[in-house]
């Protein structure tokens, strides 16, 4: 099984791109991140004419999270408990039967945090706080789970091109990167880097010209429960499709599993 996550920084900017994709290479599950519509604005019926179920967690212009499965959805839960006060669509996950039980996957968009200086970075970290809470609840169950998504988290200097311009940045800063190890530390293994020695670059700034140089940074993640993990097989980068036509900022990541 086949299971991806993309940022794909509005679909129905990207909705070509989208079904393109789709198309050629048919993940059974997709996690999408910046979706930046509500519910009812969502392309359903071309995605649906492919084979995918979809459930969605929108905002309008901004955020949202959606899940395109080729499986039923068993369960699904919209948005980070521990404050009521949270509007921001951020987390959506869905539970999938398969030949040997139940899997959990939880997609999510975590807060950038930039400015430092600002309410974001604050709301970032107590994002966060939420979500180390939350993962050790679905840890306690001892199923499958997979929590992937654009993290906005540089977890090493070996997952940027040039970790220094990064100091500083809500994505590279000690507060956020302690948290990040934390998660890691209820358990979850960081599926890439259970694979791959090498950076797996999956952003590349448009500002900055960013891909043109390859200055690129690795902050869209698969973390893995045990049981997730003893299933691992692969993990694979698509950066071809940041050389695409009209494309995301982002590319997916697809994890492989022997589900």
């Amino acid at each position: 099984m086949r299971i991806a996550t993309w940022n794909i920084n509005g679909v129905k900017a990207r909705q070509g791109a989208l079904l393109k994709w789709l198309g050629e290479s048919g993940p059974e599950i997709v996690c999408l991140q910046e979706i930046k519509t509500v519910d009812d604005g969502f392309p359903r019926a071309e995605i649906e004419a492919l084979g995918y179920n979809i459930e969605t967690h929108g905002q309008k212009g901004w955020n949202g999270v959606a899940i395109l499965s080729r499986r039923r959805f068993d369960e699904v839960v919209r948005g980070l408990p521990g404050d009521d006060a949270d509007e921001q669509a951020r987390l959506i996950e869905g539970v999938f039967s398969v030949e040997t039980g139940a899997i959990r996957v939880c997609c999510i968009y975590l807060p950038n945090g930039n400015p430092v200086g600002s309410e974001k970075f604050p709301y970032k970290l107590k994002w966060m706080d939420r979500l180390i809470g939350f993962v050790e609840q679905r840890l306690a169950l001892e199923e499958p789970f997979i929590l992937l998504g654009d993290f906005n988290i540089i977890p090493a200097n070996i997952d940027a091109k040039n970790p220094e311009a990064w100091v500083g940045d809500a994505l590279f800063r000690p507060e956020s990167l302690e948290r990040f190890r934390a998660l890691l530390n209820l358990g979850l293994t960081d599926a890439h880097r259970a694979v791959s020695d090498e950076p797996g670059y999956t952003f590349w700034d448009f500002k900055t010209f960013g891909w043109e140089r390859d200055n690129g940074i690795r902050i869209d993640h698969l973390l893995l429960s045990p049981q997730a993990a003893d299933r691992l097989e692969d993990v694979v980068v698509h950066r071809e499709l940041r050389g695409w036509d009209k494309p995301s900022d982002h590319v997916p990541v697809e994890g492989e599993f022997s589900f």
